[in-house]
């Protein structure tokens, strides 16, 4: 398998992922019984960890985001005031995106302990990129916007024999 074709499967299911949990990650969630369900590792209160809190709109912010880092394709999904992150691997992480102290802010708690995407600042977002520079080493990454299940176009595609 070639480089390209690794990567066109990876950012497919990458995609693929996003559009699952389009449809699922914002239900109610419940049991039969009226109990309500929700997952451990979702964090419950941003800013009693100390980062602080989101107070304003996701705005522009809002939708599902791709970009691949270091061989791993990232989806970041914003919803309202929410933000999950899902790399290939394994990584999920859960929080809020939105205005704070006037900056666009995404602030994620990984539930597998890691600490590369926890406080986001978003330098620049359009209607079909965003870049966000994450505090600690990872640094800067663009996003390419998923629009309805679609990948983004400026893809790789697999190379013929």
């Amino acid at each position: 398998m070639t480089t390209a074709t690794a990567r066109v499967r990876a950012t497919a299911a990458a995609a693929g992922l996003v559009g699952a949990l389009a449809l699922t990650a914002c239900g109610g969630g419940g049991s039969d019984d009226g109990s309500s369900t929700t997952p451990s590792g979702t964090p419950t209160a941003i800013a009693a960890s100390g980062s602080g809190a989101v107070t304003g709109s996701s705005g522009k912010l809002q939708g599902s985001w791709i970009t691949t880092s270091k061989g791993t394709v990232v989806a970041l999904v914003i919803t309202g005031k929410q933000a999950g992150l899902f790399a290939t691997g394994g990584t999920v992480c859960s929080g809020a995106a939105g205005t704070e102290a006037g900056m666009q802010m995404i602030h994620l708690t990984c539930t597998d302990g890691s600490k590369d995407r926890v406080t986001g600042m978003v330098d620049s977002v359009s209607g079909d990129g965003m870049k966000v520079t994450w505090s600690g080493k990872l640094g800067q990454e663009t996003y390419t916007k998923a629009e309805g299940g679609k990948l983004p176009s400026g893809l790789p595609t697999a190379l013929k024999r």
